[in-house]
Formats: structure tokens, C-alpha cells, sequence
């Protein structure tokens, strides 16, 4: 029973995958119309999951517990133009049936002591604003809203920027 967390390769594809798409239309039910989340196919998701794992932005951790992966993270740090290093969580998933048991956790932890490594003050991400487990799960780690928001066209609901500074 025991969590690893490891850098993510080609060959996790379909795990990854199983996540993601468990998540996608799981979680985002009630959270995202239901065109946005029928429009994510399995075809759509794996040609995104394979370009990412292929040629990450950044990095892209799974977590493993019993051989399978129930985890996934995405972030990268970026120097801005003035010099400073920039921390971004692009994404996190855990499997709707391994809710509650840490994974999220520990992904995220390695995330930001990954950023916080390279240089970074402060991480941002993004979060459905209709998503009120991920928010609270966020706000209980550090993260608060800093204000920003946005509506991506390919979803058509509003998120929420959210910010952890650690220095």
C-alpha cells in the first residue's frame, strides 16, 4: 500500500490516461457542462496525454500505489523577463477512487519543494471555480485566490487563479 511518486514516461500512457478520463468525467460532473466534458474523448485525451509525456512543459510526476497509477501532476518553473523564476502547477488528478488517501498530497508537496528547488518564490494555479472540493483541498495545503480569473473557450466555465508563496 505504499505511495510512490516518480517521473512520468511514455510507457504510463494508459494509466495515465485511466486517471485522467476517471477525473474528467467523474469529478468534472456538475462542475463543467456536459458538452465540455463529452467533448474530452478518449481519442482527444490520448493524443494530449501522449504530446505532453512525449515532450513535457516542465515536469510530469505519476503516483503508483500497488503497480497502478492513481495520481498525475504537471508544473514547470519559467524565468520571467525580469529575472525572476515563476512556478506553475498546470495540473493535478487523482483517481475518484483513491480520493482522501494522500495522493494529492504528496504530489503536490513535491510539486512546490520541486519549485521552491528551482528558484521559485511563489507557484500559481489554475482551479474551476465551480469546484469547491479542489478549492477547499487547496486551501487546506497553503493556496489562496489571488483575484485573477478566466474562461477558457474550450471549456465555457469560469476558473479561479490560485497562489502559494513560500518565500
Amino acid at each position: 500500500m505504499s505511495l510512490q511518486v516518480r517521473p512520468a514516461t511514455p510507457d504510463d500512457l494508459s494509466g495515465v490516461l485511466e486517471v485522467f478520463l476517471a477525473c474528467w468525467r467523474e469529478s468534472y460532473r456538475g462542475v463543467l457542462p456536459d458538452a465540455a466534458i463529452d467533448a474530452m474523448t478518449d481519442e482527444r485525451a490520448e493524443a494530449l496525454w501522449r504530446r505532453v509525456l512525449a515532450e513535457p512543459v516542465g515536469v510530469v510526476l505519476v503516483a503508483v500505489r500497488d503497480g497502478g497509477i492513481v495520481g498525475i501532476t504537471r508544473y514547470a518553473a519559467t524565468t520571467a523577463d525580469d529575472g525572476r523564476i515563476d512556478g506553475a502547477v498546470h495540473s493535478l488528478y487523482v483517481s475518484p477512487r483513491a480520493h482522501g488517501g494522500g495522493i494529492g498530497g504528496a504530489l503536490l508537496a513535491q510539486a512546490t519543494a520541486d519549485l521552491r528547488d528551482a528558484g521559485a518564490e511563489a507557484a500559481t494555479l489554475w482551479v474551476f471555480a465551480a469546484n469547491a472540493p479542489s478549492i477547499g483541498f487547496y486551501e487546506a495545503k497553503g493556496w489562496h485566490p489571488d483575484g485573477a480569473t478566466r474562461t477558457q473557450p474550450e471549456f465555457g466555465e469560469p476558473e479561479q487563479r490560485m497562489r502559494k508563496e513560500w518565500a
